[in-house]
């Protein structure tokens, strides 16, 4: 309650010309007097629940319909069993705004604090369960700015949808099959007068049947591997995006990796001051990771992403069919961003990949939508990274230097930052989790320590030029156990040597 779906749902129904059905409104008109207070008082809660799931489900049974149901609905097993032929958008409320707006109305379950804190946290995963498509509290304007992405999604029953919203705009992020495809549909949805491609080569060449159409001509060539995150790169694609005739009022679309994904986010945040990009991540690593919100940026052989701009992404369509296409090496790689996302939430995400039998392909699809959404659910609460987005960066801060140290031809990001997973257990004192993250790093393929010969000294100098240290040294990320992350914990230099001098084998 308190969500603001019935807006939400009302102003999705107005920009679809379809019926909007309101199941509160219908249960009213069937209750003498319409006061469902007054039906709760004289009937209790479970004849109430059996009323509306009876009009729940008649609801549901209307075609094209946009409906919205009560909050409570969700705990009737027919009722969900009904939503599963239906495009279910779960509109997220904090429990403290839901009681700030419920409580006070004549809502006969928002009247006792603490059993209203209780009966939000026990719904939260019925609404995770059902909720193919989550969206920030809703409201009208919310209601009309998704509709036409739910409507794409009715054809499309594997596809999930995470709506974003920063400071900078509202977005989606999607996730399926035939995700990449959805904008082929609906050229009303393309930012831009002219879509314009970019795409990693070999990307291409091995899964280009999932790309975008784009402007004819194809895409332009984007050289792949951390080398090509370069100003001498970018300088070459804006020329091309000049040749080509590229305007203020167009967009362009990267398809491929973390360094294509960043290297044409940059151009397009700089390009005659910026203009829209669309990510289709095909890598492990950018789709649970990098193509998400808005860090661009190039290297420079002092640091990593020493040069860049925050442009958040018109949209993220991403089809984990592409992962098949992976080499091993490339798609461990991206595992360790994986890793990292569980180990920062936690929870059930947490408990999904430490039971993971065997990493491919197939078994990490299904925590594709989880981790991005768990990057976005941090970039909202802190888009610009002047805080709590800095969790972010667990395992990054060693792993960062060891890039640089290495001058990004040793290891690929992802083996970089699994070694720098490592670092951070040790830092954080986690000993009981660092086993366990050091063995499922190991089953993926991943190193877990410095190959011999790796100048230490070089690793703590990079290390040392951290792009987000301050006047008062480098904050580290630590973490006590999953889901429990700490942001800006200062290291001493003793202990941070005897750590990176420990990874050597």
């Amino acid at each position: 309650m308190g969500a603001g779906k019935s807006s939400a749902a009302r102003g999705a129904a107005g920009a679809l010309g379809t019926d909007f059905i309101d199941t509160d409104e219908l249960i009213a008109a069937e209750i003498p007097g319409g006061s469902i207070s007054g039906f709760f008082r004289e009937r209790g809660e479970a004849a109430f629940r059996e009323l509306e799931e009876r009009i729940g489900l008649t609801a549901l049974d209307r075609p094209g319909a946009i409906v919205a149901l009560g909050g409570g609905a969700v705990e009737s097993e027919r009722i969900r069993a009904a939503l599963a032929d239906h495009v279910t958008a779960w509109c997220r409320v904090g429990e403290e705004v839901a009681w700030e707006r419920s409580s006070g109305t004549d809502r006969p379950l928002a009247r006792d604090r603490d059993a209203f804190r209780r009966r939000h946290a026990a719904r939260q995963s019925l609404y995770e369960e059902c909720g193919r498509v989550v969206l920030p509290t809703g409201g009208e304007r919310l209601g009309t700015a998704v509709a036409p992405w739910l409507d794409l999604l009715r054809e499309r029953p594997g596809v999930r949808m995470y709506w974003s919203r920063t400071p900078s705009g509202d977005a989606p992020a999607i996730v399926g099959p035939g995700a990449t495809k959805l904008l082929d549909g609906a050229p009303e949805l393309r930012p831009g007068e002219r879509l314009f491609g970019l795409a990693d080569r070999d990307a291409h060449a091995a899964t280009g049947e999932l790309m975008p159409a784009v402007e004819a001509g194809g895409p332009i060539e984007v050289t792949g591997g951390e080398a090509a995150k370069s100003l001498g790169e970018a300088e070459s694609l804006l020329r091309e995006l000049a040749r080509a005739g590229v305007r203020r009022g167009d967009a362009l679309l990267a398809f491929g990796g973390g360094v294509a994904g960043d290297l044409v986010g940059f151009c397009a945040a700089v390009y005659q001051r910026g203009i829209p990009v669309v990510q289709v991540p095909t890598t492990l690593v950018a789709q649970v990771d990098s193509a998400y919100g808005g860090k661009t940026g190039v290297d420079l052989p002092e640091g990593k992403n020493y040069v860049g701009a925050f442009h958040q992404p018109a949209a993220v369509l991403t089809d984990p069919a592409a992962l098949r296409t992976l080499p091993a090496e490339e798609l461990a790689a991206g595992f360790a961003e994986v890793v990292k996302t569980a180990l920062i939430a936690g929870g059930p995400l947490w408990d999904s990949v430490r039971a993971l039998e065997r990493i491919d392909a197939e078994s990490v699809a299904p925590l594709v939508f989880e981790c991005a959404r768990t990057k976005l659910d941090v970039v909202e609460a802190d888009e610009r990274d002047s805080g709590l987005r800095a969790v972010l960066n667990l395992g990054h801060t060693v792993g960062h230097g060891i890039e640089a140290a290495t001058r990004y031809e040793r290891y690929r990001h992802g083996e970089a930052i699994s070694i720098g997973l490592v670092a951070a257990l040790r830092l954080s004192g986690a000993e009981g989790l660092e086993p366990e993250v050091t063995e499922l790093l190991r089953r993926a393929g991943l190193p877990t320590s410095l190959d011999s010969g790796i100048d230490t000294d070089a690793v703590l100098d990079a290390v040392g030029r951290d792009k987000k240290r301050t006047s008062e040294g480098i904050g580290f990320v630590t973490i006590a156990e999953p889901g429990d992350v700490r942001f800006g914990q200062r290291i001493d230099a003793g202990s941070l040597r005897r750590v990176v001098e420990g990874l050597s084998r």
